[in-house]
């Protein structure tokens, strides 16, 4: 799978380097490139935003420049996700979905967000035409400082469902979550006892079947069912 950012914060997207998406890199498994949208622009300042037409407070990021950004990025069966508050709700769905893309591109938006015609745009009949989608995504009802922190969430999600990312696959069919929309299930290890709390019995009755069972009640319990 091939990943672009585009972002006014590279760095923001360091942790890319570590742990199983790192690995993943290293492996050939995923190719990820980091754009710096300020490079895209075309004044002394590397401006990437102007006053919002209408009156309102904050600033508005400029279409020209995500424009100039975007335009080199874009192949078919492209998936361009922006990211902004105001999208569909990310969940694991979704991101069983992404997995299947060949190319995500990320544009991640600072200040009142991105100019509504970058997405209008990429979303014209000649662009679905090759297989490009416009998604506008959110990871939750709540406001960040920027789309950044939302990419990495989405990329940690997404990129751990691609064969030969996770060491176990068998980590992926066990999260009860994945499918239910139920946490995931409490998990314990060795000591057996620990500061006078012991592991619950049936976990050690070697039972299998029980213990699926008492897994699947405790994680529907978890989640309010």
């Amino acid at each position: 799978m091939d990943i672009d950012a585009v972002t006014i914060f590279p760095d923001y997207f360091a942790p890319l380097q570590l742990s199983l998406i790192g690995k993943a890199q290293e492996n050939g498994i995923l190719d990820i490139a980091i754009h710096d949208l300020r490079e895209f622009t075309d004044d002394n300042h590397h401006s990437v935003d102007d006053t919002p037409y209408g009156g309102g407070a904050g600033m508005v990021m400029k279409a020209e420049v995500w424009g100039e950004a975007l335009d080199p990025l874009m192949t078919p069966n492209s998936d361009l996700i922006i990211l902004t508050p105001a999208g569909r709700i990310f969940d694991q769905r979704m991101a069983e979905e992404l997995a299947n893309s060949s190319h995500l591109i990320f544009a991640c938006g600072r200040y009142e967000g991105i100019d509504a015609r970058v997405g209008e745009y990429y979303s014209q009949e000649s662009f679905a035409e090759q297989g490009i989608k416009v998604r506008e995504v959110s990871i939750g009802n709540y406001v960040l400082g920027g789309g950044e922190v939302a990419a990495l969430v989405m990329i940690e999600a997404i990129t751990r469902l691609l064969p030969g990312v996770i060491g176990n696959p068998d980590s992926l069919v066990e999260e009860s979550h994945v499918e239910d929309g139920f946490l995931e299930y409490p998990n314990y290890t060795k000591p057996q006892t620990w500061r006078g709390m012991a592991v619950p019995e049936i976990l050690l009755s070697g039972n299998h079947a029980a213990i699926a069972k008492w897994r699947s009640h405790i994680a529907a319990t978890r989640a309010g069912g």
